[in-house]
């Protein structure tokens, strides 16, 4: 049986890039009189089974897969963590 870990992956914009689905959240929010809601900021998140190996060449490989395909690096920030 293969041994598995797994990876979150949290993606948002960067701070200063426009969200008009997280400014549609927080108008709808207000709208429920949810009025302490300030800003709303809309991300995306991920999970990843990944056959076993270290901790630090599953997050490299994590970083890599971020970099070209999961996460835009020029609009989004990203946070990986492997447990």
């Amino acid at each position: 049986m293969i041994k598995t870990m797994k990876a979150r992956v949290y993606i948002t914009l960067k701070k200063g890039v426009l969200d008009p689905q997280g400014k549609a959240v927080m108008g709808a929010l207000n709208s429920l009189e949810f009025k302490e809601v300030t800003d709303v900021r809309v991300g995306k998140f991920m999970e990843l089974e990944l056959e076993d190996s270290s901790r630090e060449e599953a997050e490299k490989r994590v970083r890599k897969m971020c970099e070209k395909l999961l996460a835009n690096p020029v609009i989004e920030d990203y946070k990986v963590e492997i447990g």
